[in-house]
């Protein structure tokens, strides 16, 4: 009987140690903007001659060379060994040799990088469908974006020049154990449109979203990229793009994790004597207060009851964005702002967050990639986390905001062009 009692006193107090050793690993979910390669907003100043933006912008492609800066990537995705990475700038480069040609695929950031972690990590899909959402492209545009490179078009054209255009979206990566996990995915559009040229060039924004089975539970993953660009005295497109995540997801009951670029610092939008080296949007304070929910995407998601995993987004030290386009570092003036803002690394603007919401508990939280050379002009965002939702249960899909494809005046616009182009073609044939 005595020996029964010890068992019984011995199994009691050893329980507490067997339930703690059976507390599963932590999620890691990392955030990362691959960058398309090029300063997209110097090119933009550059039209209406769409030739000089095209060369412009191919010539920093080439310069920034991802061949390169997919190791840094991977070397750090391996370090960090996240089982979800969302992906921002998922870009795809693509030319045709002539009016008539089908695209030929250049470069594809995403596949590159799979391929250099040696498929440990696949596009998180479910029957048939990839968390990859296409977002914002330019098209090759004959005459219009043509670009002279003769290494890379000899050996796919066999001559000089192409036309030229890029791809850029989001992605959900996941580890290869994780593929048969995933229970549905989807990708959907922002109603929000920032419009470069009214009809022709607007800019489409969306998200990817997939959802996987972590620790015994559904969680609700999300990656996205907010509109960068914006009008003064406006309200920026990034914070009514925010209204309609939380407004898609409000319904999810699910743990949600929401991992993105939102373009958003909790300083915005500046008022128009703060230092704002980064050109964050600036406004009047009586149309857009800064730092609410009326012109500030970081605020409309945390006023949403998401918790933002951190690092502190107000601490200087754990800015991510700063570099320069050729990713050799911040631009000097950039740099010295960022020294007298608080940050050694050049950075002088927080836009990059891993939010939660629905039961998730931060266990740790880190900025990564500040220092150059590395693989993009955004630090990245690597968080560990716990699942404390109890149960598990599987959300209706999320609205995809289809929109149609062409709209009547772009429509219009686009057969404008065309015979624009025509004419211009005659006009050569005819010398």
């Amino acid at each position: 009987m005595k020996k029964v009692i010890l068992t019984l006193i011995f199994g009691v107090l050893i329980a507490p140690i067997n339930s703690a050793l059976a507390v599963e690993k932590p999620i890691t979910v990392m955030s990362r903007n691959l960058y398309l390669g090029a300063d997209v907003g110097v090119a933009l100043k550059k039209i209406p001659n769409m030739p000089a933006a095209a060369q412009y912008m191919w010539d920093q492609v080439q310069k920034t060379d991802f061949s390169k800066r997919k190791k840094i990537l991977a070397d750090q995705i391996r370090a960090e060994s996240p089982d979800v990475i969302g992906i921002q700038e998922a870009t795809i480069w693509y030319c045709k040799a002539h009016f008539w040609s089908k695209k030929t695929e250049v470069f594809n950031f995403t596949e590159e990088l799979i391929a250099e972690l040696g498929g440990t990590y696949v596009v998180a899909s479910k029957n048939g469908i990839q968390a990859n959402n296409p977002g914002y492209s330019i098209g090759p545009i004959p005459f219009l974006t043509k670009v002279n490179d003769p290494k890379t078009f000899q050996k796919l054209f066999g001559q000089n020049e192409a036309d030229c255009g890029f791809q850029i979206g989001d992605a959900l990566l996941v580890k290869r154990s994780l593929a048969q996990s995933v229970n549905q995915v989807g990708n959907s559009e922002y109603d929000a449109v920032y419009k470069v040229v009214p009809t022709l060039m607007e800019i489409y924004r969306g998200y990817a979203w997939a959802d996987i089975t972590v620790q015994g539970t559904n969680v609700r993953f999300v990656t996205t990229h907010l509109e960068s660009l914006w009008d003064p005295n406006k309200i920026p497109k990034s914070s009514d793009q925010a209204r309609q995540l939380v407004k898609d997801l409000r319904n999810s009951k699910s743990p949600i994790v929401v991992i993105g670029d939102f373009n958003s610092d909790p300083r915005d939008p500046r008022q128009l004597n703060s230092p704002n080296p980064g050109e964050q949007p600036t406004a009047d304070t009586k149309k857009c207060p800064t730092g609410t929910t009326v012109c500030n995407a970081y605020k409309v998601m945390t006023d949403a009851g998401f918790q933002d995993s951190g690092p502190d987004a107000t601490n200087p030290s754990s800015f991510t964005w700063g570099m320069n386009a050729l990713l050799t570092g911040p631009d000097p003036e950039r740099a010295k702002a960022a020294r007298k803002m608080g940050n050694q690394y050049g950075f002088t603007d927080r836009l990059d967050y891993i939010f939660v919401k629905n039961g998730i508990k931060v266990v740790s939280t880190k900025i990564i990639g500040q220092t150059p050379p590395d693989g993009t002009d955004h630090a990245g965002v690597v968080t560990n986390l716990n699942v404390t939702a109890t149960g598990s249960q599987l959300d209706a899909a999320l609205d995809g905001h289809k929109r149609f494809p062409i709209s009547f005046w772009k429509g219009i616009g686009l057969l404008l062009l065309t015979l624009a182009v025509w004419r211009i073609a005659r006009r050569f044939r005819s010398r």
